[in-house]
């Protein structure tokens, strides 16, 4: 199992708050002005979300996790491809692994959820967001062939591409084809490293991976101007750069559990980031016992549009992780065993049995001051005093596409790089 790998975040530039004006300054009108309507998917009926959930939890269980970030959306399309390929008890525990809390009998498949939503986000990139993705399955060359029908649907469907590894047993040699492959599907950037000891390609074994680079562009931007040099109060206290900004947004607060949620669209309303961030200065560990998707979802239905003063770390945060041990803990047992694996659709006729040899993942994600184009000095009209919402201290953030409702990354910021002051959570 890969140890948990830290993430690096670069932080730069500073910030001047811009307070919204007090409400006996705005006209009836725009205090009147109710929130525009919830389009989006709820999150109960989409896969990604219930993966996503279920799987931040089991990586948080690790005491030693730091910084957690992946992709669910991804992880759950790649899953679902080899679901498409497996058979038995090994079919059955993927099906388990992907299912929603809130199953319609006729709404649409998992497999047709995940496919729909890699498609409309990959016809967005360079709207709200710039994206680089890449899924791929790695066979070594001597293992029994995988069905090129296989490979065929799987790529249509889901992107997901096949390559081989190197003939023999060496992993020093997977382990560069490996990293060169992931620097390719981060558009250029050098992920955190895997470890060769973890590299375990052999007796027909194969990896399954993902790797993504998101940078997303805000509706209304965090000018440079509006950036300065706080202390964030995480497991430990550093000096970062913060950016802040006034505006709109749609915000609730719970008083029983003692946490703010927010939701910051994306240039054009294309992508929003969401935010839960503690009343107080602590770790994540209360909020995250109580979080589930049916209450994460009352949540999110609750928002409403408000005045609401924003600061956040300018960060670009990076992980490596590999899945194994937290996807065998939430039922995924017998995909790893040779001798009870059932992934006959994969393999081609006559060529012997595969099982799965690991789950690696590779995730970026930029937030920096930028607005999309069009849209940088774009102001609205505050109504009211402004609730504060003052990201110093750790917080869960969410990447979601508004169109199809799909989770693209789930991830907690516990500490912030940068001059380290003294350990305090």
């Amino acid at each position: 199992m890969l140890p948990r790998l830290p993430f690096y975040i670069l932080i730069s530039l500073p910030v001047l708050l811009v307070l919204g004006g007090d409400s006996s300054q705005k006209s009836p009108a725009a205090a009147s002005v109710s929130p525009p309507p919830r389009l989006t998917p709820s999150p109960l009926g989409d896969p990604s979300w219930a993966l996503g959930l279920r799987l931040y939890r089991a990586l948080r269980n690790d005491s030693s996790s730091v910084n957690t970030l992946f992709s669910p959306l991804l992880l759950a399309s790649s899953l679902e491809a080899l679901r498409g390929g497996s058979g038995g008890s090994s079919a059955g525990q993927l099906q388990d692994l992907l299912k929603t809390p809130s199953p319609t009998k006729a709404g649409p498949h998992a497999g047709e959820l995940v496919s729909g939503a890699l498609k409309t986000l990959t016809e967005a990139n360079g709207t709200s967001f710039l994206l680089h993705t890449s899924s791929a399955l790695f066979s070594k060359q001597q293992a029994p062939d995988v069905s090129q029908a296989f490979v065929k649907e799987s790529q249509a469907r889901f992107r997901l591409q096949h390559w081989p590894l190197g003939k023999g047993d060496s992993s020093k040699a997977d382990l560069k084809q490996l990293h060169t492959w992931a620097k390719a599907g981060l558009g250029g950037l050098e992920g955190a490293p895997l470890l060769e000891a973890e590299i375990q390609a052999k007796n027909g074994a194969l990896l399954l991976a993902n790797a993504l680079r998101f940078k997303g562009l805000w509706e209304r931007e965090f000018s440079d101007e509006r950036t300065d040099r706080r202390t964030f109060l995480g497991k430990k206290y550093t000096k970062v750069m913060m950016m802040h900004r006034a505006g709109l947004y749609r915000h609730h607060e719970d008083i029983e559990n003692m946490v703010q949620v927010l939701e910051a669209p994306l240039s054009g309303g294309r992508c929003s980031v969401m935010l839960l961030l503690p009343f107080h200065v602590e770790s994540l560990d209360r909020l995250e016992k109580v979080l589930t998707l049916e209450l994460l979802s009352k949540w999110l239905e609750k928002t409403t549009e408000k005045s609401v003063a924003i600061s956040l770390p300018k960060a670009n945060l990076t992980s490596t992780l590999s899945l194994q041990k937290e996807l065998t803990a939430l039922g995924l047992t017998d995909a790893w065993d040779q001798k009870v694996a059932d992934f006959s659709g994969v393999s081609a006729k006559g060529k012997g049995k595969v099982h799965l040899g690991g789950v690696l993942q590779w995730a970026s994600l930029e937030l920096a001051p930028q607005a999309g184009k069009g849209e940088a000095d774009l102001e609205e009209e505050m109504v009211g005093k402004p609730k504060m919402f003052y990201a110093d201290h750790p917080f869960i953030y969410f990447v979601r596409d508004n169109a199809s409702g799909a989770l693209l990354l789930i991830g907690a910021l516990d500490q912030a790089e940068g001059e380290a002051l003294h350990d305090e959570l």
